[in-house]
């Protein structure tokens, strides 16, 4: 079929015609006496009066008298061209008279009019065109079409995406087109440097006002239904409107004759909100309303419709039951819409204030479901289920707040089978372990079956942490499909995470982060706890750059208190692994206030051992003594599970180390060497601590310190594997000893060990007896000179490459001495000349 669209742009552009349309205008003006009989059909808003005035000027130009023929036209002029608009509004006698003229062949009719009504003589004209010429349907543009349209019209900007916009907004359609060009290309006059944003502007919408009041008012009721949002099949449409099948049929057929109404019963969206704009509030509250309790009653989708309430205004007129089921669809996608609409549900009666807090909660306002859940709870006569819902979610908000004990007394009041399970995990995260009971009867939901895993998981991780790890990723891969909308107080990821790391399984941990953030698991609530988490693992390897981008990407706001404990040990286990010890004192304070606020469990330990060492590394480690306390009691109550206790013996050691508490120091060793066989964790931590404690008191063992710094690797510990060769090279009199570690250390570290066959300890040997030409830096000298400009102390130079800080002391003398700088200022300008493509960190970030 051959289609033609039509449209004049702003300012007089050429119009916008495609091949049929333009091929009809050149053949007027080639022979504008030939005989022409053409039917021009389309709905309102396509083009059809716009290329009636095109022809006419083409005409006119030749000479030819044109005679525009409609209802009021008094005569038919054999010898002039009748261009007839809205044909369809003719009476019979003229429409005989155009078909007779037509019959005659020698006539030029270009004739125009909707697909609908359709009179019996329409039916005869539009046969008789069709015999003695031709019918060009006129169709909306395409996307390249508008597109096309964009680029003609002055003031607008060249965005890709405004083409989108407006197909998208309008379907294509001239009329539609026209107007919210228009629009837009006014918004861009009145912001001439600004980017334009895509929007509708009011005045757009009340262009529709003329459309919409020439109609019949049933088929404004038609068109209101619609714009409710959702499928309406025929029958339903029925119902609503009070008319039968045919009636319905007829009242669409006018929708899209007007080119109000597109396929499939379909608005545009900028056709329907002025449909919603622009019906009189008292029609439209009544047919969405009705159409609401319809699709209620039918088990059919609301959320659209209530939607269109709410954006109405009538919210507070839609039935409570409709508001509730509407929630529950907005729950996964829009938690914060669900809350609005169950708390509209609760105003009416409906016992929904429990499943309000808990949209409240996956929102992200714990404060507020807290409120909700809290009052609920004590309200003795409300429904029991409501209070159960209520219960869990005051558990859920407390855990994220920090009070897991207080939040283990909520789930077993609550009773459910999920609820059950997070109070048994809870009761192991405080060090109260009981035995597992059989939880209370209930559907195996998603839920359910994935907290009951959970569950399973934390009692095997104090036996058996390879187990555990399974538990966990089997319970995660469980939620996936519905844990947008699940509220839960931990995910199974996150769980798995912490065991992953605990167990040396990173990979695995990481893989695991990865998917529940793909899936949303957890809503908004978990989305940072997953990717904190993911930041820790990236930390722990020793790729501090990219732990400090993965935080920084976490996003700003406020934090739940968990949430804010992580982040808050990430910044200063960061500032540690980089030696930036203003940065760690900046946020040690920041640090004590977290500690302070979250009560010691077992799920927070490993924030709380990077806090042990950095206190340590800043001489205040007694303020944290309370809480290392209360953490050894909770291990004790639990047996000393590998899993657990390892990791805090660890950062333990390290503490130790560094507040030169030597006895303190033996005993983590010796805490280590009893659980080493628990699992290849442990076994890996308990063998390196040994080493690092006899590397500190001067005695390294090459073989022995390359083994344990290679299993620390392995683990995923890659900054402890680097640095304990690092720290024994340093300490080591053995020169072969010394350059084996530190090419060791670099190769753990991820960096090249130097140039075949003498790695990095040949390189510095080699700059210690005289070197490189005048002018030009060594390898080493190079590192050491980023370092320098990035404004690292000597001492911190040293951490970062495994040197002392006498050894940096000397490269700096023997560059300034090779660089013939009389001063430091002068060395450090040079430096900045001849150093190129210095980083933030220099070597060793990870």
């Amino acid at each position: 079929m051959t289609t033609a669209a039509v449209l004049r742009a702003p300012n007089d552009l050429p119009l916008l015609l495609d091949g049929p349309g333009r091929a009809l205008l050149a053949a007027v003006a080639a022979d504008p006496d030939a005989p022409l009989a053409v039917a021009l059909v389309g709905p309102g808003g396509h083009g059809k009066s716009t290329l009636l005035r095109e022809l006419a000027r083409a005409y006119e130009a030749a000479g030819a008298r044109v005679l525009p023929v409609g209802p009021d036209t008094a005569s038919l002029d054999p010898d002039g061209v009748l261009l007839v608009d809205d044909a369809q509004a003719l009476d019979g006698a003229r429409l005989r008279a155009l078909r007779a003229r037509v019959d005659t062949r020698r006539c030029r009719v270009v004739a125009a009019y909707r697909p609908w009504p359709r009179p019996a003589g329409l039916a005869e004209l539009s046969d008789a065109l069709a015999r003695n010429g031709r019918s060009l349907p006129l169709c909306p543009f395409t996307r390249q079409q508008t597109a096309a349209l964009l680029t003609r019209v002055p003031g607008l900007p060249a965005q890709p995406a405004l083409a989108d916009f407006v197909q998208a907004q309008t379907g294509g359609v001239p009329r539609d087109v026209d107007r919210l060009v228009r629009a837009l290309r006014d918004l861009a006059a009145a912001a001439p440097d600004g980017p334009l944003r895509p929007e509708v502007p009011e005045a757009v919408v009340l262009g529709y006002g003329p459309d919409l009041a020439g109609l019949d008012p049933d088929v404004r009721q038609l068109l209101l239904a619609v714009a409710g949002g959702v499928p309406l099949p025929a029958d339903l449409l029925g119902v609503l409107l009070r008319r039968s099948p045919d009636a319905v049929d007829e009242l669409s057929d006018r929708a899209r004759a007007a080119g109000l109404l597109g396929p499939e019963n379909r608005l545009a969206p900028v056709v329907r909100r002025a449909v919603a704009a622009l019906s009189p509030a008292a029609q439209r509250g009544e047919v969405w309303q009705r159409l609401t309790e319809l699709q209620l009653a039918r088990g059919g989708p609301l959320l659209p419709l209530v939607r269109s309430l709410r954006g109405a205004g009538v919210t507070g007129g839609c039935p409570a039951g409709a508001a509730e089921a509407a929630a529950e669809e907005a729950l996964p996608d829009e938690p914060g819409l669900a809350a609005e609409l169950f708390a509209v549900a609760a105003a009416a009666g409906r016992p929904v204030t429990g499943r309000q807090a808990r949209a409240v909660a996956l929102a992200g306002d714990l404060g507020s479901a807290l409120r909700l859940a809290d009052r609920l709870v004590a309200v003795a006569d409300a429904d029991p289920a409501d209070r159960a819902e209520a219960a869990a979610v005051a558990a859920t908000a407390l855990v994220h707040c920090g009070h897991l004990g207080r939040a283990v007394e909520l789930y077993r009041w609550s009773g459910t089978a999920s609820s059950a399970a997070f109070a048994e995990i809870g009761a192991v995260g405080v060090g109260q372990p009981v035995a597992p009971a059989a939880p209370p009867g209930g559907p195996p939901t998603l839920l359910a079956s994935a907290a009951l895993l959970m569950a399973r998981g934390t009692r095997e991780s104090l036996t058996a942490p390879a187990a555990a790890l399974s538990t966990f990723v089997q319970a995660s891969a469980l939620l996936e499909p519905a844990g947008r909308a699940v509220l839960l107080p931990d995910s199974p990821a996150a769980l798995a995470a912490l065991v992953a790391l605990g167990g040396g399984e990173l990979d695995i941990g990481e893989r695991v982060l990865e998917r529940a953030v793909a899936h949303r698991v957890g809503g908004h609530l978990l989305a940072r706890r997953h990717r904190l988490l993911l930041a820790w693992i990236l930390m722990v390897r020793g790729r501090t750059a990219a732990a400090a981008e993965a935080l920084a990407a976490v996003g700003g706001g406020p934090m739940e208190l968990r949430d804010l404990l992580f982040a808050t040990a990430l910044e200063v286990g960061i500032a540690r692994r980089e030696s930036d010890l203003p940065a760690l004192r900046r946020r040690w304070e920041r640090a004590v206030e977290v500690i302070v606020r979250h009560a010691v469990d077992l799920f927070t330990l490993l924030p709380l051992g990077e806090f042990a060492v950095a206190a340590a590394r800043l001489g205040d480690l007694d303020r944290l003594s309370p809480y290392l306390s209360e953490a050894r009691l909770l291990l004790d109550r639990l047996g000393n599970p590998a899993l657990w206790a390892a990791p805090l013996h660890w950062s333990g050691l390290h503490a130790a180390i560094l507040a030169e508490e030597a006895e303190t120091a033996d005993a983590h060793v010796a805490a280590l060497a009893r659980i080493a066989e628990q699992s290849r964790y442990a076994a890996v931590v308990s063998a390196a601590a040994g080493c690092w404690v006899e590397v500190l008191r001067g005695v390294v063992d090459r073989e022995r310190v390359e083994a344990a710094a290679r299993g620390l690797h392995g683990a995923g510990l890659c900054w402890d594997a680097a640095r304990l060769a690092g720290q024994a090279a340093i300490r080591t009199a053995d020169r072969r000893a010394m350059t084996a570690l530190l090419d060791c250390a670099r190769m753990l570290q991820g960096r090249s060990a130097g140039p075949a066959g003498g790695g990095l300890g040949r390189g510095a040997a080699a700059e210690a007896v005289g070197g490189a030409d005048e002018g030009r830096l060594s390898g080493r000298e190079q590192e050491v000179a980023e370092l320098v400009l990035a404004g690292l102390t000597y001492k911190q130079i040293g951490d970062r490459l495994f040197i002392s800080a006498k050894t940096v002391e000397h490269h700096v003398a023997r560059m300034r001495a090779r660089l013939n700088c009389a001063s430091r200022g002068e060395l450090l300008a040079r430096l900045r000349a001849i150093v190129p493509d210095r980083g933030t960190g220099g070597p060793g970030r990870g």
